[in-house]
């Protein structure tokens, strides 16, 4: 039994969320494959999924989106997890469902979606992003709650 585990990341964090929760899923016995989005190329031999995405704008990652598209149709036939790494401050915001994952809850007919805090790293980020980030007065930090990423990773496998 082999999970894959993959996410839309910009700058990293998202990723080290995903490499968090599958480090869990093996520390359960189960064989784990966390790759990132554009490194896959067939979806055969997985028995379920965790696929996560940044979102940006409210939308999931254009590598992750891709994946989506190109494996889709075959991921419903198997366990898939949704999650999404965005809101930032205390409390975070905002804090609406991503506008992507609507469409691809029912695509993949994934069993839950879960929203994580995430992290805004001033070092990482172009100007541009610097300016937008600026204008929306949004705060700088690492949001990520670990204990509650690392739960809810503990309770993926493809029997539940």
């Amino acid at each position: 039994m082999t999970i894959l585990v993959t996410a839309g990341s910009k700058h990293g964090a998202t990723a080290e969320m995903a490499q968090r929760i599958g480090s869990v899923i093996a520390g359960r016995g189960i064989e784990v494959d966390v790759r990132s989005p554009a490194a896959i190329d067939s979806v055969d031999g997985y028995n379920g999924f965790v696929i996560g995405s940044a979102v940006y704008a409210g939308h999931w990652t254009k590598d992750v989106m891709g994946f989506i598209d190109r494996f889709g149709s075959a991921l419903g036939s198997r366990p898939v997890w949704l999650f999404s790494s965005g809101p930032i401050g205390d409390p975070p915001k905002p804090d609406e469902e991503p506008v992507d994952v609507a469409e691809i809850t029912i695509e993949t007919m994934a069993r839950q979606h879960r929203v994580f805090a995430g992290c805004l790293d001033k070092a990482k980020l172009s100007f541009g992003e610097r300016a937008i980030v600026t204008a929306f007065r949004a705060p700088y930090g690492d949001f990520r709650d670990w204990a509650a990423i690392e739960a809810w990773g503990g309770r993926r496998s493809p029997t539940r």
